[in-house]
């Protein structure tokens, strides 16, 4: 059978329909409609290669619709993709109402191929996925179980009650190994609510310094005051309860340490000493609480009744330094010093006194001690 130069002349005009009519189903959107057109006449609308520009799919159609005859290569290439009832038309063994029968089944065919490749694809992924699913749940069991045999170790159990611990008195740092035993066992003694032992709060302010946190010292502290508090309600001991105010006011707890100094009796047997460490005791609480009237009027009386005694100098200084009257509370800490007072305490009541200060009495008390002695409070230098 001879070629036809033309294809429309080979496609009668009953068999030459508009796209849209013959597979409404595979339309396409297309900057060029005329390749669609060609792959619906020529039935192959199913493959995206016939609606491509460049492509040899397309060439070949246009080359069809041009009338030109086609290459060897080409016919190949039909023949290659099992194109057979197209490869046959072009070359012009059949009509093109044969032709669109046998291309219709082929077309059929191959969406029908399609149709059951993508359906084994999909099924191959949903088993990949299940295969994955599956290997991420044994995976997070085994953690899961591994997790749980570490945690019910006693090793680990251990391990985990000295972290609690250690956290619960402010010790999230790095402990030396050398020290950890020590520490741990000290940490564990005070854990169960005794009072601290004196190897223990010698090594803390020794050895272990390090790891005297202020946890730990409000800590001692709240045991000691609890202690003698204890030890003054049971034998009235007046001695007792100035421990016990002591140790609340470093325990920052000076409203207990006040409650418990106004319930106490006037001293009666004429101890001057106990007098005035009961009048000391409560004007530094008067100090911690800024009422620094009241604590001059106990630094005052207790200074009448033990004026040997550096503590009264002391508790005096502090407050006219809190109020600022410096030139006041500095002759008061020389008296201190000349009764026994070390440098080292009166130097700390002056930083903790700065540290507390606002910025316009920092400046004032800052000039006034370096104007005094500008080497003994070089450390007022580098302070903000």
């Amino acid at each position: 059978m001879s070629r036809t130069p033309k294809i429309l002349r080979l496609a009668p005009s009953n068999f030459r329909r508009d796209f849209r009519s013959i597979a409404p189903s595979q339309v396409r959107v297309c900057s060029d409609p005329s390749r669609v057109r060609l792959a619906d006449i020529y039935f192959v609308n199913d493959l995206p290669s016939a609606i491509t520009p460049f492509t040899i799919l397309s060439d070949i159609l246009h080359k069809i619709e041009q009338g030109n005859p086609l290459p060897l290569i080409a016919v190949r290439y039909l023949q290659k993709q099992k194109l057979l009832a197209l490869m046959r038309y072009v070359e012009g063994e059949i009509t093109y109402e044969k032709f669109s029968e046998l291309a219709a089944d082929e077309r059929a065919a191959r969406e029908q191929a399609t149709l059951i490749q993508k359906q084994r694809e999909e099924k191959d992924a949903e088993e990949r996925d299940a295969a994955s699913d599956a290997k991420i749940a044994l995976y997070f069991k085994h953690r899961a179980e591994e997790q749980l045999r570490l945690e019910n170790s006693p090793k680990y159990i251990a391990r985990l009650k000295n972290q609690q611990l250690r956290a619960r008195y402010g010790l999230d740092q790095f402990i030396d190994q050398q020290l950890f035993a020590k520490l741990m066992q000290i940490l564990q003694r005070i854990d169960l609510g005794g009072r601290f032992a004196d190897d223990d709060v010698i090594w803390l302010t020794t050895e272990g310094e390090s790891y005297y946190t202020e946890i730990l010292k409000t800590t001692y502290h709240e045991r000691e005051a609890q202690f003698h508090a204890s030890e003054y309600n049971q034998t009235n001991d007046l001695w007792c309860a100035v421990n016990a105010s002591k140790h609340y006011r470093k325990a920052s707890q000076a409203i207990k340490a006040h409650n418990l100094l106004t319930t106490i009796p006037e001293v009666s047997n004429g101890d001057s000493k106990l007098e005035s460490a009961i009048c000391t005791t409560h004007g530094g609480v008067m100090r911690d609480l800024n009422r620094f009237d009241e604590a001059m009027e106990f630094g005052n009386k207790a200074h009448l009744l033990a004026p040997k005694n550096f503590r009264p100098c002391t508790l005096l200084g502090a407050v006219n330094f809190e109020i600022g009257n410096y030139d006041v509370g500095h002759v008061w800490y020389l008296k201190a010093s000349e009764r026994g007072a070390s440098e080292r305490s009166i130097d700390s009541d002056l930083r903790s006194i700065y540290k507390r200060a606002d910025k316009s009495k920092r400046e004032k008390l800052k000039a006034f001690l370096l104007r005094i002695d500008s080497v003994k409070y070089s450390w007022l230098v580098d302070l903000k």
